[in-house]
């Protein structure tokens, strides 16, 4: 296949309180075995996106094939080669993990030994072999989660999508739950998710959609993203608020951007060359201030979402 997932300018909108709301316009054209983040607000249109292209709803304008299959007039083609991680748990709390993906296994067409076979690779695969015989009503949340992935992997599909795959787990869970996509990815599945965690898109995407209020607002790789805000940032903490009074006029001569932050101890600017966080400690140095830490650094994926997508809203709002 050229493409996974591919979609022109498809989009879904339903009636609301301010107006349509949904997903306006969204255009992808991912290759297989690569993985494409959604990344937005909540009402952003993330949701509506998967389940179009997953056939649980007909999207009102546009054209997509997901595994070289039209979701519209092939969407029992389509619905054979992927699958879906939902937001809520699909399985039964009362079985095992091993039980659950039998379960799973049989309804997909799979001897019993070939289902008992493939359960057993699936518990190891993502972590559970130490509780493949406990009843899920004992898992946490992550463990939740893993096995809904395992569920999703009895037949290796060609395309997963994932919907918010972490939301409220704990660090530590969401890791292993990253690691668990990876491993598939590696084996030849493309991911599409969708989240919230601008560290999780950053951490897990090749390629990042950015959508505010149904519509594309950027995308790229994250380092693409991060480019669209400019030159990297120099950080600057101050010790004391006196240093910071005196440090932010001489830090302002040398980009008058610069400014205080994170109660007025943080300073931050723009690094237009290489010299230029050297140039900021010298300033500081002038004026007898020593920062107790310096730091030169990219833009961050959550500042590159805010102000695109404040320029965005501001745009829609007719802001100048």
């Amino acid at each position: 296949m050229d493409a996974a997932i591919e979609a022109h300018a498809v989009g879904r909108l339903y009636p609301g309180e301010g107006g349509p709301v949904g997903l306006r316009e969204l255009t992808l054209h991912t290759p297989p075995g690569r993985v494409v983040a959604l990344l937005g607000h909540n009402g952003a249109g993330k949701t509506t996106a998967i389940r179009g292209l997953a056939t649980l709803l007909r999207f009102d304008r546009g054209q997509a094939r997901v595994a070289g299959f039209d979701v519209r007039t092939q969407a029992h083609e389509v619905r054979r080669r992927i699958a879906l991680v939902g937001q809520a748990a699909a399985v039964d709390e009362q079985l095992t993990a091993t039980q659950n993906l039998v379960l799973f296994g049989r309804l997909r067409g799979l001897t019993r030994t070939a289902a008992g076979r493939r359960a057993a690779e699936l518990v190891e695969q993502v972590g559970l072999t130490g509780s493949a015989h406990r009843p899920v009503r004992g898992f946490s949340g992550g463990m939740r989660r893993r096995l809904d992935v395992a569920v999703s992997m009895i037949v290796r599909p060609a395309v997963m999508f994932v919907d918010e795959p972490t939301t409220g787990l704990d660090p530590a869970a969401r890791r292993g739950l990253w690691a668990t996509l990876r491993g598939l990815v590696a084996e030849g599945t493309t991911v599409l998710l969708t989240t919230q965690y601008l560290e999780e898109a950053d951490a897990l995407a090749d390629h990042i959609v950015l959508l505010a209020h149904g519509e594309v607002v950027a995308e790229g790789t994250a380092d693409q993203l991060k480019g669209r805000l400019g030159r990297p940032l120099i950080e600057l903490r101050l010790a004391t608020d006196e240093d910071a009074a005196r440090a932010l006029p001489a830090l302002t001569a040398l980009d008058p951007t610069a400014e205080l932050a994170d109660g007025g101890r943080l300073a931050t600017l723009q690094a237009p060359h290489p010299d230029a966080l050297l140039d900021a400690v010298r300033a500081l140095a002038r004026v007898g201030v020593s920062p107790a830490e310096a730091t030169l650094r990219k833009p961050s994926l959550d500042e590159v979402v805010l102000s695109l997508t404040a320029t965005h809203t501001d745009r829609k709002a007719g802001i100048p």
